[in-house]
């Protein structure tokens, strides 16, 4: 029972931290028309131009987030944000099954 259950806790982790990861970037204000005014992602904006004289450098941090949220996150990506949830699902349900 042990081994089917943290098989299962890994698909769940694995898919629910994939289909998560659009809602959490909306969530904190990256969207796809562009970063939401007075969110959480305005502030890491704003912080991020702040400490490259002006802009927002390609390839940072609040740069990838937003592409992501604008044009959807990358089969890399994916498989990454796949992989860190089963990840940690299954080390949970090893840990408490």
């Amino acid at each position: 029972m042990g081994l089917l259950t943290t098989g299962l806790a890994i698909a769940l982790g694995a898919g629910g931290t994939v289909v998560a990861a659009p809602l959490v970037l909306g969530a904190i204000g990256f969207t796809s028309v562009g970063i939401a005014a007075g969110s959480y992602a305005a502030g890491m904006m704003s912080t991020a131009a702040v400490a490259s004289g002006g802009g927002v450098v390609a390839g940072s941090t609040v740069a990838l987030l937003q592409s992501a949220a604008m044009g959807g996150i990358s089969a890399l990506t994916t498989a990454a944000l796949a992989g860190t949830g089963g990840v940690t699902a299954g080390a949970v349900a090893a840990v408490l099954i």
